[in-house]
């Protein structure tokens, strides 16, 4: 074993190769171990600064070395028994890391989600991770120029942060993608690994089908995450590295959210971020004071839009609604004829707040839009609302201070405390979470047959290549043999036999290529099928497929680079 302090190694004259009557001698003064035997002595010398330890008839030496590694050495020592050259360790160590990338370019490429979300990290944490979703492509660009990551996907809401990508290597990808995670939003790579959650193949398909049908939310069975499901869709179309796994991914996704809320009940009834943010505001008012307090709504986009609705459903015929322009407002208008709302513009927020006895922010405002100092200067509300100004802050990144809640008249709640609303409806669709379960297990098992499918697409190709070009050459031999009189018609039968006789013959070992799901055939058949196809005609190329588009991404980096 090694470390950073030193090389150890351990010679005994009961478990090594050494003569029955030889015998282990440590020299203090050359600090060197003699071994002798009947008819000769051999001496193993170390560098001055080794330190020997003997225990009974056991010694290990102790050498320091410059860099950190694990070696586990057997003990061969014979009679005549030199200290080997240092080019014979160099040479191991090269033989080590052949090893390592022999097995590297062996490895297939996998779909892999590095992830946090409200179960595995605070709102602190993912505020500082929370992408917007006009950086969504910039993003996607960035994780695809990393060495080992081949396509790539954001999933960034209130509630989590959610990176798939295509790893050429799994563990190489993780970590290049968590230290990308760390760059960007300067939370160190231990602190992420303490709240990060990993899955792969399988598993990464099973959570964003899970997620899309609402059954991972905080709200389970809410609606919303299957429109930000479908955005990434929608936001990745064109973008390079958005590409044919991971949007096929995603687009499965979406039928699956679709198909769970046709088929089962779970949304019925169901709450989402923006009326449980509603429930909350009513559960910490008195009960008297739900048509009177005064309501302000900060930002009329999709969740600011929820919480009005949410608002007049509860009752609240009038409240102030500030935002950047007044489009959004004037529609949300339209659409609620017999609510009063006013619009404001965001300069006015705090004059806005200081009329306002329970604020709801809800914007995507990366700056915080309520600070201690700002609030700290707004006069008090009336007892008629319990004596306290609510702030209850459904943005990620949050847009009250969380200092905030120091002041006694204040009372600040953001997406982490609507747990309390939602335990209160989640029992009532358990059940229903186990029938949409179902759903989920048999199309994760249609998704992998799909994806299982793409790994022999390589093979039907070069196959059909290989065949083309026996086929074209069979041809031409042909026809120059029957010279050039031959009519344009029977160049043109001549011509369709050879296309239908190798079509003929490769229908079969095609059909044992393909996997769509409805057949009884195993991926492992599919792939042992691939290898003896590859083997028979000698389709393999000699440079392994992942190493090539490593390679490829390493040299583009350097370029970029220089």
């Amino acid at each position: 074993m090694a470390a950073a302090s030193g090389f150890a190694t351990s010679l005994s004259s009961t478990n090594c190769s050494i003569h029955s009557e030889a015998k282990l001698k440590y020299d203090c003064r050359s600090n060197s171990l003699r071994i002798c035997g009947s008819s000769n002595c051999s001496v193993a010398c170390f560098p001055p600064q080794t330190r020997i330890f003997c225990n009974n008839s056991r010694y290990k030496a102790v050498i320091p070395v410059t860099k950190s590694f694990r070696l586990n050495p057997r003990c061969e020592v014979a009679p005549n028994a030199e200290i080997p050259p240092r080019s014979s360790n160099l040479m191991a160590l090269e033989l080590l890391k052949t090893s390592a990338a022999n097995r590297y370019t062996k490895e297939s490429s996998s779909i892999v989600v590095v992830g946090l979300n409200y179960r595995t990290a605070p709102i602190e944490i993912r505020e500082k991770l929370s992408i917007p979703e006009a950086q969504w492509p910039q993003a996607i660009g960035e994780l695809c120029a990393l060495n080992h990551i081949e396509e790539a996907a954001v999933l960034s809401t209130c509630n989590r942060l959610e990176i798939y990508v295509l790893a050429l290597s799994q563990q190489r990808g993780i970590k290049e993608v968590t230290e990308w995670m760390s760059k960007i939003s300067s939370v160190p790579v231990p602190e992420l690994c303490q709240h990060r959650f990993l899955l792969f193949n399988k598993d990464a398909a099973e959570h964003l089908f899970e997620v899309s049908s609402g059954l991972d939310s905080l709200v389970l069975g809410e609606g919303q995450i299957l429109s930000q499901v479908k955005q990434v869709v929608k936001t990745g179309q064109g973008v390079p590295g958005f590409d044919r796994k991971i949007s096929g991914l995603f687009k499965h996704a979406i039928r699956v959210g679709k198909r769970v809320r046709t088929e089962t009940s779970i949304s019925t009834g169901s709450v989402s971020v923006s009326s449980a943010a509603v429930e909350l505001a009513m559960m910490k008012l008195p009960e008297f004071s739900h048509a009177s307090a005064r309501m302000l709504v900060v930002g009329a986009g999709k969740m600011g839009k929820l919480v009005i609705k949410h608002l007049a459903a509860k009752g609240c015929r009038r409240m102030v609604v500030v935002n950047r322009t007044e489009d959004k407002v004037a529609s949300i208008r339209q659409e609620l004829k017999g609510v009063e709302i006013e619009y404001r513009p965001l300069s006015d927020v705090l004059a806005c707040a200081a009329e306002a006895d329970v604020v709801f922010t809800c914007t995507a405002s990366e700056t915080l839009l309520f600070s201690k100092d700002q609030v700290q200067t707004l006069p008090l509300v009336g007892s008629h609302v319990g004596g306290q100004r609510l702030f209850i802050d459904i943005s990620v990144p949050r847009n009250v201070g969380a200092c905030v809640s120091d002041i006694e008249t204040v009372q600040v709640y953001n997406v982490d405390d609507l747990k309390e609303v939602v335990a209160t409806n989640k029992e009532d669709r358990l059940q229903k979470a186990m029938e949409a379960q179902a759903i989920i297990i048999e199309e994760v098992k249609q998704f992998e047959a799909w994806k299982d499918s793409l790994e022999a697409v390589p093979t039907i190709k070069k196959l059909r290549a290989y065949a083309e070009r026996i086929r074209a050459s069979e041809l031409e031999k042909c026809l120059s043999k029957m010279g050039d009189d031959i009519p344009k018609n029977q160049k043109k039968a001549i011509y369709d036999l050879s296309v239908g006789i190798v079509n003929k013959l490769l229908h079969g070992p095609m059909q044992h290529l393909r996997c769509d799901g409805n057949d009884t055939r195993s991926l492992n058949e599919i792939l042992e099928n691939m290898h003896a196809l590859n083997r028979i005609f000698s389709l393999d190329t000699e440079v392994a497929l992942l190493e090539q588009k490593v390679r490829a991404k390493v040299e583009q980096n350097k370029k970029g680079v220089s």
